[in-house]
């Protein structure tokens, strides 16, 4: 239950214990490395189960981009002992969803099913994780469909400046290659690529899985031990290392020209914090004042509702296990583009070198604060915050704590915060769509 104060400005106040905490969270390491998590919801006949692998994109080079996301989507496409087809016919036949994808960082799995299915959505899950066969007639439609959301996202405005930002503010890292690769990539790859991948590099330790739903919590971890317990991988690496990352030392600039397009999307940005840095919080609620909240923020005050120059204009704070980008998005009409950049910057300056206001920083709390049990409401929320916790190292009761951690950042530590990452003449600023001619990529 949210109680919010009648009289000036005023910040929600969160019933805790309706909150996953240390006293309805079990946390339980199986012998071979994964983490069980669960926590019971007796309102709701179903369940969840939601986890990842350490068995990401990281430390792909530039000719295998893509490998780790497809392996993740073949694992479906057949087992030993199941044809993509039973796989399936399985789910379905309870009502259940199960899918699979890969990241940077991770392999994401996430299932649903009612609680009495609990057992054989995680044999499944285990079948596919452990077992698979990426038959080659499956591969090799699996890769048509890719070539085709490849071939699709290239001609797409707002996914060609992604990319194209990605490239500039991480020269030479991991992060400046996408998960899903290129068509002169995925168009290379064979079954037995996938197989490789899969033996090398998929395995129990790092992986957690979080079981949310109308299953007691012993009775979640007993049959995720029961499914998952007996995995093993000796042969299983350890997470690569990401090398540093330096700030742009000037404006950076990149235009990739597409023909025909009647919209322009600017991407504008540098790395920014991982979710371990300290800073993480106060940035956070800086980035919800500069491009979120409400009508997306400062950013969309200025460039959207005073100048209308732009169909959206947002910013986004991308801070993961590693740091992510903090970046400024647009959607513009060709001809306001340059304008539109200015205006950005202008706002930037305006956030590192002014303390944002007393009330921008307590209605943006606020936000944070209340939007918190909305988050909560669903079992896949729940899963979602469990893992999070899990992977941040943030402590079973985080959520208790959750309040006092967004109430006590200053507006001194969101000037100082976006000062570390932020600075109006050091910017990665890539363009997409139809421009002039000396505009060229």
């Amino acid at each position: 239950m949210i109680e919010v104060a009648k009289q000036g400005f005023s910040l929600p106040k969160l019933d805790v214990r309706a909150l996953p905490g240390p006293g309805t969270i079990l946390r339980r390491e199986l012998s071979n490395g994964i983490v069980v998590l669960a926590r019971e919801n007796f309102s709701s006949p179903s369940v969840v189960i939601s986890g990842f692998l350490q068995a990401g994109s990281l430390g792909e080079l530039r000719s295998r981009a893509g490998l780790a996301h497809i392996t993740a989507l073949a694992l479906m496409r057949g087992t030993e002992e199941r044809s993509f087809r039973r796989i399936f016919e399985s789910i379905e036949s309870i009502g259940a969803g199960l899918s699979v994808v890969a990241g940077t960082h991770s392999t994401i799995f996430q299932g649903k099913a009612l609680a009495e299915d609990l057992s054989l959505l995680l044999e499944l899950l285990a079948d596919v994780l452990r077992n698979p066969v990426f038959p080659e007639s499956q591969v090799e439609r699996l890769k048509a469909e890719q070539l085709t959301a490849l071939a699709i996202r290239d001609q797409n405005t707002g996914a060609r400046a992604q990319l194209a930002f990605d490239e500039l503010a991480y020269p030479n890292h991991p992060y400046c290659l996408p998960p899903a690769g290129y068509r002169d990539t995925v168009a290379e790859f064979t079954s037995a690529d996938l197989r490789d991948f899969h033996r090398q590099r998929f395995g129990p330790q790092g992986m957690v899985i979080a079981v949310v739903g109308a299953v007691a919590v012993e009775e979640a971890a007993a049959a995720v031990a029961n499914s998952l317990g007996n995995w093993r991988n000796p042969q299983q690496p350890s997470q690569p290392e990401l090398p540093p990352i330096h700030q742009p030392s000037e404006l950076l600039r990149r235009v990739v020209h597409l023909p025909g397009k009647s919209q322009c999307d600017i991407v504008l940005g540098t790395p920014g914090p991982s979710r371990f840095d300290d800073d993480y919080m106060a940035a956070a609620l800086g980035n919800s004042i500069l491009g979120r909240f409400g009508m997306y923020g400062r950013i969309g005050d200025a460039v959207r509702e005073s100048a209308g120059l732009a169909y959206y204009a947002y910013s986004t704070l991308g801070g993961g296990p590693g740091p992510g980008p903090w970046q400024v998005i647009a959607g513009v009409n060709p001809v306001g583009v340059e304008q539109v950049i200015e205006l950005i910057r202008v706002e930037i300056k305006r956030l590192v070198t002014q303390r944002v206001t007393k009330g921008e920083l307590i209605d943006n709390q606020a936000n944070f604060i209340g939007r918190l049990p909305l988050q909560l409401e669903t079992n896949e929320g729940v899963a979602g915050a469990l893992l999070h916790i899990e992977r941040y190292a943030l402590g079973m009761d985080y959520y208790h704590r959750y309040p006092e951690i967004v109430t006590s950042v200053t507006r001194d530590q969101v000037i100082q915060a976006a000062r570390r990452f932020l600075d109006p003449d050091r910017l990665a600023i890539t363009i997409a769509g139809s421009m002039d001619e000396g505009d060229k990529e």
